[in-house]
């Protein structure tokens, strides 16, 4: 409001003060000041209606020229209305108005003086109005294309919140599902052998426990990354050294899983190591869970470009594979295949059960 009020100073002191180097022109009267004021404050409005003030300070920018009253700083208001109709898309009334305010000109000017009128004075006119416009148009270019970044940027967060999420559901359902299925199986164990085998109890009820810290391990460790207030310490990711881990935990269920390594194993990218691992969890989970197989084969194959991950079992999956419905674990598994650029399939195994392999390039997650 201020800066408006300046406006409308600047417009009638300007104006009076060009008024006495140029005599020619009609002096300036309360209906001179009455139009030099009503151009800021219609512009008080352009924000709201930028078409409508636009119009409304061209027709009292035109008839203050019409009149034959002094140039002056009367194209300030003027500049205004018209950046803010073009910032705001409305460049046909903007560039209409303009194109109104230079014959209302031309044609006080001829009424005034015609014996005095010239093209090179109504060119330079022209070319103030043309400056104006050329810097409106400036701002509506470099407003669209910071709108612009402004949407990338929150579609990107929003992007990066989506697969934020993913990968967390993902480690969620990784983390529970093992875990509890071996909690689940132990906890049966133990329930079969109270009474027939109580010795037995204890073995269960310690695999049970273990099985229970690393799942509350790895879950803090999840939750830590939904803090707001600041990095938590995060436990290390799972590599494929931590496979052994799998088939001791697995044996306690009783699945008996055999590793086997193909070519040179060596150090890979964090995040294939980390998809390998959680692949191999589920899988071995789902086994356990479904599949009523009582061996597993878990293979790494490590090529020059790609990981391949093989788990066979034994179970009773096979035969009925084609009919099988993908469940979380296995859209789970697919998904951590597809995110490093991957493949995965699943297909009767040899062993009787069921074969999913994953083939993970080993330059996808450095």
């Amino acid at each position: 409001m201020l800066g408006l009020v300046l406006l409308a100073l600047v417009q009638v002191g300007g104006t009076l003060g060009a008024a006495h180097n140029q005599p020619a022109r009609r002096p300036v009267d309360a209906l001179a000041v009455g139009l030099l004021v009503l151009g800021p404050a219609a512009v008080w409005f352009g924000r709201r209606a930028p078409r409508l003030v636009c119009a409304a300070v061209v027709a009292t920018t035109g008839l203050f020229l019409l009149a034959g009253y002094p140039y002056g700083p009367v194209y300030a208001s003027l500049a205004l209305a018209l950046v803010f109709a073009v910032a705001r898309g409305h460049r046909v009334t903007a560039w209409s108005g303009a194109g109104a305010l230079v014959l209302a000109d031309a044609v006080g000017r001829i009424r005034l003086d015609r014996d005095h009128w010239s093209w090179g004075t109504q060119l330079g006119v022209v070319g103030w109005v043309l400056v104006i416009l050329a810097v409106a148009e400036v701002v509506r270019v470099r407003a669209e294309r910071a709108a612009s970044f402004r949407a990338a940027v929150q579609e990107r967060r929003r992007r990066q919140a989506g697969e934020e999420r993913l990968r967390i559901a993902q480690e969620l359902h990784d983390v529970v599902a093992h875990h509890m299925s071996l909690i689940n199986v132990q906890a049966s164990v133990a329930l079969h052998l109270a009474d027939r085998r109580p010795e037995n109890v204890e073995p269960a009820l310690l695999a049970i426990k273990d099985a229970s810290k690393e799942a509350l391990a790895e879950l803090r460790s999840l939750i830590d990354v939904l803090r707001d207030d600041g990095p938590a310490p995060l436990a290390p990711a799972p590599t494929l050294a931590a496979l052994d881990d799998i088939v001791e935990r697995s044996a306690h269920a009783g699945l008996v899983v055999s590793k086997s390594v193909e070519g040179q194993a060596r150090a890979l990218p964090a995040a294939v190591e980390l998809a390998a691992y959680r692949i191999v969890q589920e899988a071995i989970t789902n086994v356990v869970r479904h599949a009523g197989a009582h061996h597993a084969a878990v293979t790494l194959g490590y090529g020059a470009e790609v990981l391949t991950v093989r788990i066979d079992d034994d179970g009773d999956g096979g035969r009925r594979h084609a009919d099988l419905v993908p469940g979380n674990g296995l859209r789970g598994m697919h998904e951590r295949a597809a995110a490093l650029g991957g493949t995965f399939s699943v297909a009767a195994s040899p062993l009787g059960g069921l074969r999913l392999e994953a083939g993970l390039p080993v330059g996808g997650g450095g």
